[in-house]
């Protein structure tokens, strides 16, 4: 199985909420095994109907992983929507799958992070669930973060073209207590971490 790395956008800005991220974000490589083009750009928030608002605040950090497999479509979702996986494949990180039975909307994980005292949670909230079944062309699902240091979002797609499949993970995310001038250098170690993550998955890595 070869995984061939698209264009990982993202983008991290300053300001008030006249605007969304500006242009300017971080520039960095998250391709496979470190290659490949991360561009900081101008983008809007990916919400329910596609793209949303872009007078959304933006005081966050926004990036977006994109990845291109020859894995058919319902088996690449089958691995990304894979918690437990995650937890496997992020540093001292473990994820726990709180709601029995298999994902859907209202399904709640929480990823701790760190050892001890020093350790955090991320609980997150699945609200919304559209497996590539029933003759759909792809699958979205979308992550409400729950807790009180980590806020955001993140949306996993993936859908079928031109012969092999197209995945994106778009994450927005807010460190509370973090100093806005790190939203860029926040956006950029979360793009490269996910990017890694994404590869791993697809991959196979991380599955118990």
């Amino acid at each position: 199985m070869r995984v061939r790395a698209g264009a990982a956008d993202g983008c991290a800005g300053r300001g008030g909420p006249a605007g969304h991220a500006g242009v300017g974000g971080a520039v960095g490589r998250a391709g496979v095994g470190g290659r490949g083009r991360a561009r900081g750009s101008g983008g809007a928030r990916p919400g329910a109907r596609g793209w949303a608002d872009p007078s959304y605040d933006r005081r966050v950090s926004l990036f977006r992983v994109d990845r291109r497999t020859e894995l058919p479509v319902a088996e690449a979702w089958r691995r990304l929507t894979d918690w437990s996986a995650h937890g496997a494949l992020m540093p001292l990180t473990r994820v726990r799958v709180v709601t029995p039975g298999p994902s859907r909307a209202g399904t709640l994980f929480t990823a701790r992070t760190g050892a001890g005292p020093l350790g955090f949670d991320d609980p997150m909230e699945v609200v919304r669930w559209e497996s590539p079944a029933d003759g759909r062309p792809g699958g979205r699902c979308r992550l409400e973060k729950r807790g009180r240091r980590i806020t955001g979002w993140a949306e996993i797609e993936v859908r079928a073209e031109h012969g092999a499949t197209r995945v994106s993970w778009t994450e927005e995310a807010r460190v509370r207590g973090l100093p806005r001038f790190c939203d860029p250098l926040l956006a950029w170690g979360a793009r490269l971490a996910f990017g890694r993550v994404v590869d791993g998955l697809l991959a196979g890595a991380g599955r118990r």
